[in-house]
């Protein structure tokens, strides 16, 4: 479905695949994404399924596709969330190694037993909210690993 969002005056910001804007309900926001960080579209929206069962009270809601500057972008509302101190980035590699990821390098992390790579978790893509981190900007990757149904 084409979405017709128009947004310059409610523009909050972006990052290196998406560019943030205001919701009118401002419990949300919504972003553009261009999914430079993937190869093809479905690995784009297999990392959105991703991040919304890993991080269900931030989903994203795919509300549909638009062209901005001549590429094609989804358009997708997350829940707002508002920092409310700087995030520890052993915090995110504390949380992260106690559920079964392993830290590759900087802020890129491994699940061998899932077969899922989570990068890109730098600080302005994890917030700090009252003590709570808030995963709001993830990139998900499978593996072949991922695919794998003989258990091996």
């Amino acid at each position: 479905m084409w979405h017709n969002i128009e947004y310059d005056s409610n523009y909050i910001g972006e990052g290196a695949e998406q560019e943030i804007c205001e919701y009118t309900n401002l419990d949300f926001v919504i972003k553009l994404n261009d999914s430079i960080f993937y190869e093809f579209w479905e690995d784009y929206l297999n990392s959105l399924l991703l991040h919304n069962f890993f991080f269900p009270h931030l989903a994203y809601n795919l509300l549909g596709f638009k062209m901005n500057d001549g590429k094609l972008c989804s358009v997708v509302k997350q829940p707002f969330v508002k920092a409310t101190e700087p995030t520890n980035l052993d915090n995110v590699k504390e949380f992260l190694t106690s559920n079964g990821f392993i830290n590759k390098k900087d802020n890129d992390y491994f699940h061998p037993e899932l077969g899922i790579i989570l990068e890109d978790l730098h600080d302005e893509n994890v917030l700090t909210s009252e003590g709570v981190l808030h995963f709001i900007d993830t990139v998900f990757f499978l593996t072949d690993k991922f695919y794998d149904t003989d258990g091996s």
